[in-house]
């Protein structure tokens, strides 16, 4: 059965110049001239994937996310926005309100093939990331209403691809929700007054974004950035309270996953306060080290990145790397970073 495709544009050249290039491209497509029609039309035909215009007459691009995410037939149906305005308070609104990806107009064939495949692709993928990531959800709860209930929570939520470099949330966000990695690296910064980043955090896939804003109800405390293209699922904070409420155990693996992240930014300010710039480059390589799972020994980071991570001045970081190359600590090439003697950078001197 072909893909089904549901355009809503205003633009009537726009609008039929897409449908055509789908039709030849295999795509079932139906089309609106407005966000009014088009959210009838979704819900009647619950489409593979919805591309939907910004700025319309009678209801916006907004709206349409909006009114689709109340629905739960449709709120985990793709979602591309197309926009002629590319400033970023508009693709940052529409992707915290749950737009999968977005095209800025004009656009070529390709770039429109491309981005429809991509975001089937990853639907299709989602499912089986499922079955393997909730096996390794099973530690958060004790009984099975609990985990039935967790995998129902999941699996209703659509997942949100992230590009290198973009913002997941901002410190003084209002906490909305938890973030569960499910593919790449996202790394957490504090801004100091002087503008310099300290990074307080890497997190891989399995990892919890947000547990503290959620638990205490407060605004994120930090700013949330992809380091590498990355796939999230979003928990919204309504959701995750319920659970809380009704499986007290949930809650405790919770305090739990907090109270770890507490201890190791604790860890990291005595580092910062007490610990030389060598001793503090070798720790930060080896807890990156140490995140790569059977890979251990290498890991990939931006000078800027390992910079905010060990609380020092870039130039800084590239002087002790060379430093630690010449006696045989490491390996760099490019942004790869491989240790080849982690007894010696463990038992650093201070």
């Amino acid at each position: 059965m072909n893909k089904r495709v549901l355009i809503i544009e205003d633009n009537n050249d726009i609008r039929e110049n897409v449908v055509e290039i789908l039709e030849l491209a295999g795509y079932s497509v139906h089309a609106a001239s407005n966000g009014k029609t088009g959210v009838e039309l979704a819900v009647k035909h619950t489409p593979d994937i919805i591309l939907c215009d910004i700025m319309m007459p009678e209801l916006d691009g907004y709206g349409v996310l909006y009114m689709l995410n109340k629905n739960p037939d449709t709120s985990a149906i793709p979602f591309i926005f197309l926009t002629a305005k590319a400033e970023r308070v508009d693709l940052r609104k529409g992707m915290e309100m749950g737009a999968d990806d977005y095209l800025t107009k004009p656009f070529d064939d390709m770039e429109l093939l491309n981005a429809i495949e991509s975001r089937l692709k990853k639907k299709d993928l989602q499912e089986n990331f499922y079955s393997k990531s909730l096996d390794k959800l099973n530690h958060l709860v004790s009984k099975n209403n609990g985990l039935t209930e967790l995998k129902k929570i999941i699996q209703e939520r659509k997942t949100r691809q992230f590009k290198k470099n973009q913002v997941v949330y901002y410190e003084s966000d209002r906490g909305n929700g938890l973030y569960l990695v499910i593919s790449g690296k996202i790394k957490t910064i504090k801004l100091a007054e002087d503008g310099r980043e300290l990074m307080t955090g890497i997190y891989n896939a399995d990892d919890y974004l947000g547990t503290n804003a959620i638990l205490l109800n407060d605004i994120y405390k930090e700013t949330a950035t992809a380091i590498e293209d990355s796939q999230l699922c979003h928990i919204p904070k309504e959701q995750i309270e319920q659970l809380l409420n009704l499986y007290p155990e949930v809650g405790k693996e919770f305090i739990k996953l907090l109270a770890n992240d507490i201890r190791e930014k604790e860890d990291q300010l005595l580092q910062l306060a007490y610990h030389s710039v060598r001793k503090r480059m070798a720790e930060a390589m080896l807890r990156l080290a140490g995140q790569q799972g059977e890979d251990g020994g290498s890991f990939k980071i931006s000078r800027e990145d390992l910079a905010a991570m060990a609380g020092m001045a870039t130039e800084t970081v590239s002087r002790t790397l060379s430093d630690f190359k010449e006696e045989g600590l490491i390996e760099k090439k490019g942004s790869s970073i491989t240790l080849l003697d982690t007894t010696r950078l463990t038992k650093m001197k201070n």
